[in-house]
């Protein structure tokens, strides 16, 4: 049964579609017991967990209701695991149309809206402005539209907050805020057991 299943990539194979979460996602922590990943949630197809079960490259800490069978075993499908080696976390955050959302909190940095995000160059690119961190934010398509090609002074615009590269420290905080829309009973003790208690 499992020797058709690929080897998991512990940054990248993360299940995303909202479709899949129906199929019991297992919650992959790292040995330091936090999610690999926040946004998206660091979570594995049951077949990638239970294959690193049997590969002895996981712990596992809390299980569903439903088993698997193969012709000599019966298990539980894992619904959250904690890799045995540390996976040493990524430091350079990549510069993509997803990250800056992410950066900027899903919401225009002209208006704070949240509806028909695109992305402007604060510096407009035909005035010299490059595509990079620094120059680059998340603005809904009217402020996009309005500001056009003009410097913020010319359209009357001003930030929410200035445009720099976020630490990946920083994006794992952001993403903590935006939990998917599925969250297994099981995992949300894992997901914030480092979180400030209320008074």
């Amino acid at each position: 049964m499992l020797d058709h299943v690929e080897e998991p990539e512990f940054r990248t194979s993360f299940v995303r579609e909202p479709s899949a979460l129906r199929h019991f996602p297992a919650l992959v922590l790292n040995a330091d017991y936090r999610p690999l990943s926040y946004y998206p949630l660091s979570l594995w197809p049951w077949q990638e967990a239970i294959k690193a079960v049997f590969l002895d490259r996981v712990t596992i800490m809390a299980e569903y209701d439903e088993v698997v069978r193969s012709q000599r075993a019966e298990i539980r499908i894992p619904s959250v695991v904690v890799l045995k080696e540390y996976v040493k976390p990524q430091k350079r955050v990549a510069f993509t149309r997803f990250n800056l959302f992410l950066r900027d909190e899903f919401c225009c940095q002209y208006c704070g809206s949240k509806e028909n995000l695109t992305f402007d160059h604060v510096l407009p690119r035909s005035r010299g402005g490059i595509t990079s961190w620094d120059n680059v934010v998340a603005a809904c398509a009217p402020c996009n539209l309005k500001k056009a090609n003009k410097l913020l002074k010319q359209a009357g615009m001003s930030l929410r907050k200035p445009p720099h590269q976020p630490t990946a420290e920083e994006m794992r905080n952001i993403g903590r805020r935006f939990p998917p829309n599925y969250l297994h009973d099981s995992w949300v003790d894992f997901l914030y057991w480092d979180a400030e208690l209320e008074a």
